[in-house]
């Protein structure tokens, strides 16, 4: 039986871009990505990736409606698994979007950027989402940073951001308008509030590392 990394496709996902960089580093793995909306696929997957975008409520009534939410919960217990953006998000307890409670995985919150009336240091102001590149410190060490420097730039897209309940689950942390954790680890979870697959090198890097991590 082939093995596979499934990218869940609840629609809500940037499915595309997502699973064409995945299916990129894979190549000569011997793993075979698929783009599935079936949870029988999902609870076979060696591996999942959990991307989303939009609004949070949707994206939880969504894997709830398309019959996928078992399957994420059953990989998230003893899989390897990759959130992506709302993806990451969904994680939490809870989001202030909506408000909508998430998958309850990593304990914490999700916030909105309150940011109004303030500047940057070059006088601009600051714009809700955050759109565009940004350095990310790497707050603890994790097997997913290997090959991927201190600082490197990855790009976001954003309005709302993780606030885990305890600080040894943010592995990666950025700065706008404040320090906020960008990127969580627990167990056999990974997940990023950036968009690993628009972020060149080290965005690819961090998906291959994905594909041989052994937690």
């Amino acid at each position: 039986m082939a093995r596979t990394v499934a990218v869940v496709d609840y629609g809500m996902g940037n499915l595309r871009s997502v699973s064409q960089a995945v299916m990129h580093v894979a190549a000569g793995s011997g793993l075979e990505v698929v783009v599935t909306s079936t949870p029988e696929e999902v609870f076979a997957a060696e591996r999942i990736v959990l991307p989303g975008q939009g609004a949070m409520p949707d994206c939880m009534r969504e894997l709830r409606d398309s019959g996928l939410l078992e399957a994420v919960l059953d990989a998230a217990a003893n899989k390897p698994l990759m959130g992506v953006c709302v993806g990451m998000q969904m994680l939490l307890e809870r989001s202030e979007e909506g408000p909508t409670d998430g998958l309850g995985l990593i304990p914490g919150e999700v916030l909105r950027f309150r940011l109004e009336g303030r500047r940057q240091p070059d006088g601009s102001r600051f714009k809700v989402p955050q759109m565009g590149w940004n350095q990310v410190a790497q707050a603890r060490a994790h097997p997913l940073w290997a090959g991927v420097p201190d600082g490197a730039w990855f790009y976001f897209v954003h309005s709302f951001y993780a606030r885990p309940a305890a600080a040894e689950h943010s592995v990666g942390e950025a700065d706008y308008g404040g320090r906020f954790t960008c990127a969580l680890g627990r167990d056999n979870i990974f997940a990023t509030q950036f968009h690993p697959e628009k972020s060149a090198e080290h965005g690819l890097a961090l998906y291959r590392n994905f594909l041989h991590w052994k937690p």
